[in-house]
């Protein structure tokens, strides 16, 4: 399983552990990924998605799933999320 948020795309970054001596060693910097179930309104049923604490936040802040998905481009979302979106968006227009 990749660390990569399924929402958002962030994922690993590299940087350096710099010693007292500047001694320079490679490291990575992981995303807090947690696993959550995230309900669609529109769709009625809830999702399991593997998404960073700084996502969640946001999509709380959007409004939900729903009005998240709507904002979010599309390069930045998985497959799976990419088809919960265009099947939030068909659910939407035949309402």
């Amino acid at each position: 399983m990749s660390r990569r948020c399924e929402l958002t795309g962030k994922g690993v970054m590299t940087g350096n552990n710099v010693s007292h001596a500047n001694n320079k060693t490679r490291r990575r910097f992981l995303p807090n990924l947690n696993d959550v179930s995230l309900a669609s309104d529109t769709l009625g049923q809830s999702f399991r998605f593997r998404i960073a604490a700084s996502t969640l936040r946001t999509v709380d802040h959007r409004g939900g799933l729903d009005g998240f998905l709507a904002r979010q481009p599309d390069r930045d979302l998985s497959p799976k999320a990419l088809k919960i979106k265009r099947d939030i968006e068909k659910a939407r227009a035949s309402a």
